[in-house]
């Protein structure tokens, strides 16, 4: 039996923010598949709740519309049968009774209440959810990222949430930890020998963790004006793929096992702050370029501040300080408005220590093992080979290259399809647990507090191009360059 033919208890899955971009673009999609792969109990209820003046129809014909052409629509109705819509203000009384009713009359089901809104809005909703009991018996809540704008407020979030929840029932959810490639990173290394041996600074020379959006802000403007790119991006996924390729071997994959591993990661890496900020980072925002094909206006334009000093890019090089790792450099890079859309794990190996080959047979480049989790997720690991054919010998550095998609014969799921039943389920594998979070924001903490005390405006960089001139600079000066040959 796979897994996507596993099913589960019946439940009832609350969305706050149920008419937002996630709920509408990724939770929905993915429950509809789970829902056509048979793994939704035809008891199991979904219910959106946001402040507008809908009922269920109405929140159907919604969603209705955005599912049709996204998702196959043959059990479509069927589906929405099992969503349901109430109008709700976290922060005022009127609906809270309506809606205890509502989750009340099936005291059997597991509860799911997801977060999809602003964090600033998570203490409100759990204090509801306390209030009305409904945290009691078979709950669990979910919290999206960013938990927190530093160290302080995810704290001060983390102490509130869990006064209604315990930890035990608490998901902290990062998606990029649902991806399929993620996932098989730890098959790679652990379920093969070939690997394990060689993951180390013996044999490793650099690791390069890249996401690239080809997107700008967007109608996410006002959030991200407050976020920024080390918010969004480097302080949660980046830091748990970081993690994911960097961690010793678990005695086991049960959650805590591999989440004990995770944080000794983030213990071990080695602080970035006005010491050396300025010399291992760099911070950028996009201007005015041609991006997939067309011209698009720059971040302080879309914005509508031409004075903001938020970052739309950031590259850095982090060290980890333990016995592994030592002297290996992992370098990460996100951004907006670049080239393609990407996130990958490039992690290249060190030269062969002698060369039998002539000059005239090629260069000898390194190995190199390419994870890419979007678009098309998969592994390729690049060899040295000989060229086919008489004439003697030339060298060509070739990928083995291994798409999902293809070796399958299968679309990979979307992360959210996975991670959503395992809160069902109750499994926190895939989660972030209350210690990782803090670990994670100690040591992003001293990054921002370093740009700030700088004063500089982050470089600009034309949309369209892989960042300010200063990233490639970063990682040029240690002789290496950013991977952008694998596709």
């Amino acid at each position: 039996m796979t897994a996507s033919s596993q099913s589960v208890e019946p439940f009832d899955l609350v969305i706050f923010g149920g008419t937002g971009d996630l709920a509408v673009r990724k939770l929905l999609p993915a429950l509809f598949h789970r829902f056509l792969d048979g793994q939704i109990p035809a008891s199991s209820r979904i219910v959106g709740i946001a402040r507008e003046a809908l009922d269920d129809n109405g929140y159907r014909a919604q969603l209705r519309e955005a599912l049709v052409g996204v998702c196959a629509a043959a059990q479509l109705d069927v589906f929405l049968q099992q969503v349901f819509y109430l109008p709700l203000d976290a922060r005022k009384d009127e609906g809270w009774d309506d809606f205890a009713a509502f989750i009340g009359n099936q005291p059997d089901h597991i509860r799911v209440f997801y977060l999809s809104t602003s964090p600033e809005l998570f203490v409100d909703i759990c204090n509801r959810l306390g209030q009305y009991k409904l945290n009691e018996g078979a709950s669990r809540v979910v919290l999206e990222k960013p938990i927190g704008r530093d160290l302080a407020s995810a704290n001060q979030i983390n102490d509130a949430v869990g006064k209604v929840f315990s930890e035990s029932q608490t998901f902290r959810i990062d998606h990029y930890l649902g991806k399929e490639t993620v996932q098989n990173l730890l098959v790679l290394r652990f379920g093969n020998a070939l690997f394990e041996p060689l993951w180390n600074s013996a044999h490793i020379d650099h690791v390069q963790i890249t996401v690239a959006e080809t997107l700008g802000v967007g109608h996410r403007g006002t959030y991200y004006d407050r976020a920024g790119a080390l918010r969004d991006m480097v302080q949660n996924h980046m830091l748990q793929l970081l993690c994911m390729v960097a961690m010793e071997p678990p005695s086991s994959l049960a959650p805590d096992a591999v989440r004990d591993e995770k944080l000794k990661v983030l213990h071990s890496l080695k602080p970035i702050d006005d010491s050396n900020a300025a010399q291992l980072t760099v911070r950028g925002q996009y201007r005015a370029g041609v991006a997939e094909g067309a011209s698009v206006p720059g971040y302080p334009e879309e914005l509508g501040n031409n004075k903001s000093n938020t970052e739309t890019f950031v590259a850095l090089k982090a060290e980890i300080a333990n016995w592994r790792w030592a002297g290996v450099p992992f370098y990460l890079r996100t951004g907006k408005r670049l080239p393609s859309r990407v996130s990958e794990i490039a992690v290249t190996f060190k030269p062969v220590p002698h060369s039998i080959f002539s000059a005239d047979a090629g260069t000898l480049a390194q190995n190199r093992l390419v994870l890419r989790l979007q678009p098309d997720e998969g592994v390729k690991l690049w060899l040295t080979i000989k060229h086919p054919g008489p004439g003697g010998l030339r060298l060509r550095h070739v990928p083995l290259d291994m798409s999902f998609a293809e070796a399958f014969g299968v679309q990979q799921p979307d992360a959210y399809e996975r991670l959503l039943l395992d809160v069902v389920r109750g499994n926190p594998t895939l989660f972030m647990r209350r210690d990782e979070v803090e670990a994670a924001w100690r040591w992003a903490g001293p990054i921002l507090a370093a740009w700030t005390a700088s004063g500089e405006a982050p470089r600009p960089y034309t949309a369209g191009s892989w960042g300010p001139s200063a990233a490639v600079a970063l990682i040029e000066r240690d002789g290496h360059t950013w991977n952008e040959d694998s596709e």
